[in-house]
Formats: C-alpha cells, structure tokens, sequence
C-alpha cells in the first residue's frame, strides 16, 4: 500500500468534533500509534490541582511543573502519558478539571514542558513497530508536528458538539472552552495553514472514517 514506512498524522479541531473516534478508528484501520494529546493536559491539570498549583504563570506553577516527572503507558495501539508512575484514569474527566483545563494550557511554561515530550512520541511509535502516529489535540498540526504527513481539522456545528458531549455524559461547555483555546496568546486553537478541513455535522463517524481513510492512503503514497 505505501511507499512511505513511517506517517504523521495531525488531527486538530474543538472539542467533541470527533478527533478522539476518528483518530482511533484510524489506528486501528492503518497500525497508527494513537495519541490523545487532551489528556496530557488533564492529566498535568489533575497533578497541579492536587497541588495546589495555581492556573497561572510563576514560581509555584515552576516548582509544580519541576515535580512531574513523564513516562508512556501503551496499551494496543495508544499511547498514555504516565505522571509520576500515575496512570490517568477517570478523574481527568471530572468537572474540577474540565472547568480548569483550559486555564492550564493557556499557560506557555505548561505548553513548553509538554512540547518535546508530545515530538517524542513519534520516535516511540517509530520504536514500538507501528506504521506511523495519529496524535489529537489542538495545535498539532500548527505547533507540535506542523511537518506532519496529513494535517485535517475536523470541526462541527456547536449544537451537534455539544449534544456529542451530553450523550458522552460530560457537562464541560464546548463555546467556552473553545473559546479560551482559540484566545489564548501561546498556541492557540485555529486552523493549521495547509490543513484539509472535515466538516464532521451531518456525517456518521463511519462517513468520517471512510473520508478520512482515504486522506491517509493517499498520504502513504506521497
């Protein structure tokens, strides 16, 4: 199928426009390690609350960030960051860290600690045996891999979001968070220049999939 060995694939967009299913399907369809760049931030987000850290730049947030020591948990095809041998579990989906999430991340010291750490997550992938990496998140394709093989940004109607999001049993508000991501001066959320937009609205994930499906083979033979 391919003349490439190894691919990166970046997939941005907001929250609940499909990055976590797509990229998963995609692993699963192409042996792509997967990588859920959302949950660094929870995860780091949950160690800094216990804490005490506050959602601000300075010493403390220094010292907290000096403390978090990063490793990678595989388990089939993804990739989890593990935070002082703590392997996340539920709880960097709880309402605590979905109303602090986005507080965190706007921090560029806390963008700046993860950054090699989310690069070298393809070298793991390459080391692992995998066909390539699809990582999620919301400055893939503008920051952490911009020279990525396959760049999309999925993107959906707000209101088809965030009943994505009630049916998931989550109460994080998808306009706000949004919001703050795409305001905040270090990374922001936007649209990589180059990127090959999918709008997720009216599709199935399984249209989704076979859309996308179709953008990796092509990028394997590129």
């Amino acid at each position: 199928m391919s003349k490439k060995d190894f691919i990166i694939i970046a997939i941005d967009g907001g929250a609940a426009a499909g990055k976590s299913s797509t990229s998963r399907a995609l692993s699963s369809r192409f042996n792509l390690m997967h990588v859920d760049t959302g949950s660094f931030y929870r995860a780091t987000t949950v160690k800094l609350l216990e804490a005490g850290v506050p959602a601000e730049a300075g010493d403390a947030l220094n010292a907290g960030l000096a403390n978090l020591e990063l490793g990678t948990y595989i388990d089939e095809n993804s990739a989890y960051i593990v935070v002082n041998d703590w392997i996340p579990d539920e709880s960097i989906r709880s309402e605590e860290v979905n109303a602090n999430v986005s507080h965190y991340a706007a921090i560029p010291e806390l963008r700046k600690f993860l950054f090699d750490y989310q690069r070298e997550q393809a070298t793991i992938a390459q080391e692992e045996g995998f066909a390539g990496l699809v990582m999620e998140g919301r400055d893939i394709g503008s920051v952490i891999f911009p020279d990525a093989d396959l760049r999309l940004y999925l993107y959906a109607d707000p209101a088809k979001r965030a009943a994505r999001r009630a049916a998931e049993g989550l109460a994080d508000s998808i306009e706000k968070r949004d919001a703050m991501d795409a305001n905040r001066k270090t990374a922001p959320l936007s649209v990589p220049e180059g990127a090959t937009l999918v709008d997720s609205s009216e599709l199935t994930l399984e249209e989704v999939v076979e859309h996308v499906s179709g953008l990796v083979e092509n990028a394997y033979q590129k």
